[in-house]
């Protein structure tokens, strides 16, 4: 038999230190305490706890990433057969830049076969739901939603100042899709609910996190600090210079997306910036996906209500 042999203990306070080698010594394997006797300190071993799971990290993101691209190929099927039966009369494939019905139908489809497999999928990895996952965090949302209607109409001061100190271009692309009165509903009822849901989720929900993770994750390696511990929510506690690292590549990528809607005029650029910016401060600040999602989605309400009533409910289309 080894001279190595550990037995179930149940450890006792002993107030006198224990500083021989010889002296026993407590093993903690798998949650439970175990006590050598007579083995040399430099023989004892002990398992750490494994470091906290934070998500998602760049791997979900990598896989959310990959259900875009699905969704992306499934897009560009469904419109390669509407061209091809003309549906909605449309016959060329440039046609479509200007036709409000397929280029929101297309996002629908990308979005939602995203959204799908994301919903089924990450709870496997997770052991979570996918807006637990994703810290939605409904009721925080609803808790302040006073202050974060506020915070929309800030975000909508900095854009009309915006269009006093840089104006974008006088015909910006986009409005080629306010063609009807009808087109204009669409894009309005899009722009306020699907839109901001989803390029929450792709945004703050994903890449934000993800970049601050990795950024602490890179921190730890160097410095050798043990991981930060999630919070009650299962939340992680990134450092203030992670969060700022991750927010500003977030914001622009989430403003170059949109540049050419705006005919990559500055003005518009740096005021979605800004606006990124502030969304992402209302989510880490809060921790809550949902937070953030209802500034966009009042934000985008308020811009689109400026159109609303300048044109007459969007029967006068010419004066935008």
């Amino acid at each position: 038999m080894s001279d190595l042999e550990f037995t179930p203990h149940e450890p006792e306070v002993d107030s006198s230190p224990a500083t021989d080698l010889g002296a026993a010594a407590l093993v903690a394997e798998n949650g439970e305490l175990y006590v050598s006797s007579g083995v040399p300190e430099f023989l004892t071993y002990s398992f750490a706890p494994p470091p906290p799971s934070r998500i998602p990290h760049l791997g979900h993101l990598a896989l959310f990433s990959a259900f875009l691209l699905i969704g992306f190929v499934c897009m560009m099927a469904c419109l390669a057969i509407a061209v091809l039966v003309h549906f909605d009369g449309v016959t060329q494939f440039d046609q479509i830049k200007t036709d409000v019905i397929y280029l929101l139908g297309s996002e629908a489809i990308l979005y939602l076969v995203g959204l799908a497999l994301s919903f089924f999928i990450f709870p496997l990895f997770w052991q979570k739901s996918f807006f637990a996952g994703i810290h939605w965090r409904g009721r925080t949302a609803l808790h302040w939603s006073g202050l974060l209607t506020f915070i929309a109409l800030g975000c909508f001061g900095l854009a009309m100042l915006d269009q006093v100190l840089l104006p974008g271009p006088e015909h910006a692309p986009i409005e080629d899709l306010f063609r009807s009165t009808g087109a204009a509903w669409m894009m309005f009822f899009f722009g306020v609910t699907v839109a901001p849901f989803f390029e929450e989720i792709a945004f703050r929900g994903f890449l934000l996190p993800s970049l601050a993770t990795a950024y602490d994750w890179i921190g730890e390696r160097f410095t050798h600090q043990l991981p930060r511990p999630l919070d009650e929510n299962g939340h992680p506690q990134w450092s203030l210079a992670a969060m700022i690292a991750a927010a500003i590549p977030t914001s622009l990528v989430f403003a170059l997306i949109h540049a050419d809607q705006q005919g990559h005029s500055l003005g518009p650029f740096l005021l979605l910036v800004t606006v990124s910016l502030i969304l992402c401060a209302v989510r880490l600040k809060l921790r809550s996906l949902a937070a953030s999602t209802l500034v966009h989605a009042c934000y985008n309400f308020l811009i689109f209500s400026v159109m609303l009533v300048s044109t007459g409910g969007f029967r006068h289309l010419d004066r935008m």
